[in-house]
Order: structure tokens, then C-alpha cells, then sequence
């Protein structure tokens, strides 16, 4: 990696944050650019640094993580926001999503996991434990029982096969190499899904997938 990424660490115990900050600094392609311990401070940070990863709690004093994540996307757009939390909850988990965040680790496996996550979001993939992607997957409709059913089946076959890529966490790169595309062609084949299936952000595009089976039916 020709240069490290770049991270802001948000959680309002100063000491998980210097043990954190000491488990990132010693990874080599990794770097602290700044760390907040209340939401406001990461707002202002997020939007000054321009941070590659935001490592955030979603328990702050003031602003709710949910209500920063929702912000940071407006002050911090290329900025992927890994949420680290004590909550292994699929309430909490569909919300995260839902505002944006590209993952999802629990504060209790914050150690390889957590660089494993924070890896694969700056590559541009979404992470998700297997036991988060099974609660997800739990209680869902089957696919010919979802709503929207009919959206899947407007998808080419290819398109579905590059969606559940997507939803497993590839980057563009590695589709790309794994289904002999180009990685501008994928990015194409991202671009019309988002069209399609009238959603924003690969977030969406997961819980989509997850929705509506593809990811149950060829497994992860």
C-alpha cells in the first residue's frame, strides 16, 4: 500500500481510545489523524481531516452515533465510517446500514477483526461478521415473497452476480478480477444497479442483496 490509511478514532473513553490508537499506530499501513470524544468534535474533525476510515462509537455523550453517522455523510462523503460498538443487535445493525456505515464490529473482537474491517472498508467493501450477515438474514422474506420481488428480476444475470459480490464486502478490484471485467466496467455495473434499484449507497445495495436472498442462496 503506497500510503497508510488514515483513520479517526470516535468513542468518548480516552482509555479504549489510547489502547485502540496503540493497536493502529503499530500497523504499518495504518495512521491516528485525529481522535474525538464526543460527537460535535468528530463533526468538526471529520470535516477538517477528511479522514479515509471514522472509527466510531455509537454511544456518545450529546449527539446519538446513529444522528453522527447520518451527518458524517454530508461533512465527510469520502470518508467510510466502521461502527465499533458493545451492541450485538440486528435493530442497531439494519440502523447503522441504514445511515450509511460500511461495517459493523463489536467492541469485544476489536483486535484482528478490527483490522481486517478497517482494511476492507478503505478498499471499498462493506464488512460484516458471518454471524451479523446470519442475523440479517434472519426473519427476512424469501425472494419470491419480498417485496420488490420484481426488482430482482429486472436484473441481468451478471448484475446479480456483481450484487452479491458487492454485498459480500469486494471491492471494485477484486470483482473485477474474479468475474474478467475491467474495474471501470464494474464500477458501470455498480452505477446501473444503484439505478435500477433506486438506492444511494452500497449499504443499501447489501441490505438489498440480503433481502432478497442472494447471498443466502449461493452462500458466503
Amino acid at each position: 500500500m503506497s500510503q497508510a490509511i488514515r483513520i479517526l478514532l470516535v468513542d468518548d473513553h480516552a482509555v479504549l481510545r489510547a489502547g485502540l490508537k496503540s493497536l493502529l499506530n503499530a500497523e504499518p499501513d495504518m495512521t491516528i489523524a485525529g481522535e474525538a470524544g464526543d460527537g460535535q468534535t468528530c463533526l468538526s474533525l471529520a470535516g477538517e481531516l477528511q479522514p479515509d476510515v471514522i472509527l466510531l462509537d455509537l454511544n456518545m455523550p450529546g449527539l446519538g452515533g446513529l444522528d453522527i453517522l447520518a451527518e458524517l455523510g454530508r461533512r465527510a462523503p469520502r470518508s467510510r465510517v466502521l461502527v465499533l460498538t458493545m451492541h450485538d443487535d440486528a435493530v442497531y445493525l439494519r440502523q447503522v446500514l441504514a445511515s450509511g456505515g460500511a461495517g459493523y464490529v463489536l467492541k469485544q473482537a476489536a483486535d484482528s477483526e478490527l483490522l481486517s474491517a478497517i482494511r476492507t472498508v478503505y478498499s471499498g467493501g462493506v464488512f460484516l461478521h458471518p454471524a451479523h450477515t446470519q442475523i440479517l438474514l434472519e426473519g427476512q422474506p424469501q425472494p419470491a415473497e419480498a417485496a420488490g420481488g420484481n426488482l430482482l428480476s429486472s436484473l441481468s444475470e451478471r448484475e446479480q452476480e456483481v450484487l452479491r459480490l458487492l454485498a459480500l464486502g469486494h471491492s471494485n478490484k477484486e470483482i473485477a478480477q474474479m468475474l474478467y471485467l475491467s474495474v471501470k466496467t464494474v464500477e458501470t455495473y455498480k452505477a446501473r444497479l444503484m439505478e435500477k434499484l433506486d438506492l444511494k449507497t452500497r449499504a443499501a445495495l447489501v441490505r438489498f442483496a440480503l433481502q432478497h436472498g442472494l447471498l443466502d442462496e449461493k452462500g458466503t
